[in-house]
């Protein structure tokens, strides 16, 4: 049998993009694990809680009634009505069913409105750390990257002076995540409403609000910024079905937006993928619907996690962590362990070493610093049984107390 050497021509865009680091370090534990090894995975943001019963009902009985058909290419009609219903109560927004579109996950989501919005040479503002995912999508639309650094100190918070100095005439985006992925960092109403200042000084700025951790607070409240003064024609809010509701596998997100960028994006969407399943949006429908105490129950859950990884983390000298108040996410900054000497004789010179030493030497995942743009740093998921946190804990702190 011949083998065809022929050489595969990609898409410069395709070529240049990194691979998700977050599905990397996955991928890499469940390697060491097929090989025998106790990983422990403290890596993935997935709740490891059942999807509620009532919304899994629902899907249940959609297959059952027949409900497997194409919907519309932006959702239904019941369920956008529901997503306007939810905006209404939860957020204090106005929008109707035209301004939503309904999407295969929040991900899907976020690059419709990147792809809407943003054309080649264009620059999108990312505070770092930020989610593995939102320099790959700017990069794929042409637009560039443009990390803003934040501060340890001040719990990774974008502020007003270093929002004003990083727009240029090239600003096309802001990306904001609140609560944020990979920090848990959420941002006051008045931190945002200062921010929402800045902006008003550069009108051809939009913003990209993701909101998929609304409902994962413990000691902040969350404030939609579209409904700040003024914003919400500027604004395209991002959220889904995947962390408050436990509904991962599902793959359900929406955007609100004003109309023309919705009209965008459903545009988009009809080339490449139409609408999400016919199932999962009535089982999206009843997530908004039903009561919310298995969502309540699954957030407690995930405070008593936090505290308890807040308390092993500030006790291990060198590792500085500030409070997560929303999302399921610790984001130490352990920068007094680089340059260290690990038991093999390697130098840990960065998150990125840190991490994979762990994993090495202690059967143990999180995701690398470098990832999110800030490589003093890893994330560590606390979406994980406090028995496996336990675990993971003990073994980052002989990890570290091995170091040299």
């Amino acid at each position: 049998m011949s083998t065809s050497t022929h050489s595969v021509r990609f898409n410069d865009r395709v070529a240049a993009m990194q691979p998700s680091a977050t599905l990397a370090m996955k991928a890499r534990a469940e390697e060491r694990r097929r090989q025998g090894h106790p990983v422990v995975a403290l890596s993935a943001g997935e709740p490891d809680f059942e999807t509620p019963k009532p919304i899994s009902d629902a899907g249940v009985e959609a297959i059952r009634s027949g409900f497997t058909n194409y919907t519309e290419n932006p959702g239904t009609l019941e369920l956008r009505e529901a997503i306007c219903s939810k905006l209404d109560r939860d957020n204090d927004l106005s929008y109707t069913p035209e301004q939503v579109v309904c999407s295969n996950g929040a991900k899907q989501s976020l690059a419709l409105a990147i792809h809407a919005l943003c054309d080649e040479g264009d620059e999108v503002l990312i505070p770092a750390p930020y989610w593995v995912s939102y320099p790959e999508m700017a990069r794929f639309s042409g637009a560039e990257p443009v990390p803003v650094p934040t501060d340890v100190d001040n719990g990774y918070r974008l502020t007003p002076a270093a929002l004003e100095e990083a727009i240029t005439e090239r600003t096309r985006l802001l990306i904001l995540c609140t609560p944020s992925n990979p920090t848990g960092t959420v941002y006051s109403p008045d931190e945002l409403a200062a921010l929402a200042d800045v902006l008003r000084d550069h009108d051809g700025v939009y913003v990209v609000s993701d909101e998929i951790y609304e409902y994962v607070l413990y000691d902040a409240e969350h404030r939609a910024f579209a409904s700040l003064p003024n914003m919400k024609d500027r604004t395209v809010t991002v959220n889904g079905f995947s962390k408050g509701f436990a509904m991962t596998g599902w793959r359900l997100g929406y955007m609100a937006a004003p109309g023309p960028i919705a009209e965008a994006a459903g545009k988009i969407q009809g080339q490449f993928t139409s609408a999400p399943s016919s199932i999962t949006q009535k089982a999206g429908v009843a997530a908004l619907e039903m009561d919310k105490e298995p969502v309540e129950e699954m957030v407690s859950a995930f405070r008593r996690r936090r505290d308890v990884v807040l308390e092993r983390l500030r006790a291990i000298d060198g590792v500085q962590c500030p409070t997560p108040e929303g999302a399921f996410y610790a984001y130490p900054d352990v920068s007094a362990f680089f340059g260290a000497t690990a038991p093999d004789g390697s130098t840990i010179e960065d998150g990125g070493d840190l991490c994979f030493y762990l994993l090495e030497e202690q059967d143990v995942a999180l995701v690398p610093g470098p990832a999110f743009g800030e490589p003093d740093g890893l994330r560590l998921s606390y979406a994980s049984s406090m028995e496996d946190l336990e675990t993971g804990l003990d073994r980052i702190e002989a990890g570290l107390a091995a170091l040299r």
